[in-house]
């Protein structure tokens, strides 16, 4: 396969993608709106703190729900072997983006800019900053998180432990030359 036709197919994989990241997203958003409210105005109802208490397991429960629907469905074919690592890599870069990106675009907004009302507030955190959150967040889902180059190297690394011990030890580039594929028997006399 040639360079051209792995970008092309690339491509053609990446609106698909991009498609089912934003359904599972939206998903998270209705459990993250569903469990914040349940705690809030039923479980939580007489405890101090509940708007805290309400936001935080709203947001574990939102991000288990996109890491299960972005493993399984979105990112299905590029999903590491090592369940846990992938989930805490998630949770980091779920975490980082959504509430570090917008914490960012409010300070700029609010602090450098000087626009310091509740209408430049939602919109400096939740537009622009949901929305770089999530192009941030898809990119390090699909690049590192979910990356074809790790599932690559684990397949590779499986082929490679399968072989044996022989098969490995012939070099990897073959030329036309026979004495490129002789193997070296070392210096003569040992």
């Amino acid at each position: 396969m040639t360079t051209e036709t792995n970008t092309t197919a690339s491509r053609a994989r990446l609106l698909p993608q991009l498609i089912k990241f934003g359904a599972v997203g939206a998903v998270g958003f209705g459990v993250n709106l569903v469990v914040f409210n349940v705690m809030l105005l039923i479980v939580l109802r007489n405890v101090q703190h509940a708007t805290i208490y309400s936001t935080i397991i709203a947001t574990v429960i939102a991000i288990l729900t996109n890491w299960i629907g972005n493993r399984y469905w979105a990112f299905s074919g590029q999903r590491q072997q090592n369940a846990a690592r992938e989930g805490v890599e998630f949770f980091v870069v779920s975490l980082a983006t959504g509430t570090g990106i917008p914490l960012v675009c409010i300070w700029v907004s609010h602090y450098l800019l000087g626009l310091a009302n509740p209408v430049a507030d939602n919109i400096s955190a939740n537009v622009v900053g949901l929305a770089l959150g999530m192009l941030f967040r898809f990119a390090l889902y699909r690049w590192w998180v979910f990356s074809p180059a790790r599932a690559e190297r684990r397949k590779a690394a499986a082929v490679r432990a399968a072989e044996p011990a022989t098969a490995r030890s012939e070099p990897a580039t073959v030329t036309g030359s026979t004495l490129a594929r002789t193997p070296d028997g070392g210096l003569v006399g040992d």
